[in-house]
């Protein structure tokens, strides 16, 4: 499996028990969707590897605590602790309306209500305080803070996003 098929699913914090058990902090609005899994994908050393899960259970909001098929001591869990975790692109819910997964609009098209179109999404940058999304226009990069306020409608049928920005946002790019 590799990883753009994946999404980020979550990343193993610490051990729980001298049995090879391990603790996952859940990357999720909605960690109780993700509690009966039967494997997830493991990132050890730059490769997606399948684990089967015997047993989890949602510890606190966001921490699941998961006991590996073959994870039986450890020294087992000490080398997946940090290790991102993964589940591949098919099995996440379907998001409708004005709510997305960053990578889905990824090469959409996005048109402000004032400016017209303003270009393609490029990536989602998350690192910021607030995710924005990255436009490229004529080899210029533009940058729109993923706001509600600013996102109007997504159309994915036409691989389009509507915004509406503050005057002049767009312009401070562009001059």
């Amino acid at each position: 499996m590799r990883k753009e098929d994946c999404f980020y699913l979550g990343k193993i914090v610490k051990k729980h028990s001298f049995k090879g058990e391990v603790v996952i902090k859940l990357d999720t609005d909605e960690p109780e969707l993700y509690e009966n899994m039967e494997s997830v994908f493991v990132d050890l050393g730059g490769n997606l590897i399948p684990f089967f899960i015997e047993k989890s259970s949602l510890s606190r909001e966001t921490m699941l605590r998961v006991k590996f098929e073959d994870v039986n001591t450890e020294a087992d869990a000490d080398t997946m602790i940090k290790s991102g975790i993964y589940l591949p692109l098919n099995l996440l819910p379907k998001l409708e309306g004005n709510k997305f997964y960053f990578h889905e609009v990824i090469g959409f098209l996005v048109v402000d209500e004032q400016y017209g179109e303003v270009g393609i999404v490029k990536s989602i940058n998350d690192n910021a305080a607030q995710p924005l999304f990255e436009i490229e226009k004529d080899g210029k990069e533009i940058f729109i803070p993923l706001t509600d306020d600013f996102i109007k409608k997504i159309d994915r049928e036409n691989k389009k996003i509507q915004v509406k920005t503050p005057e002049g946002l767009i312009d401070l790019y562009l001059n």
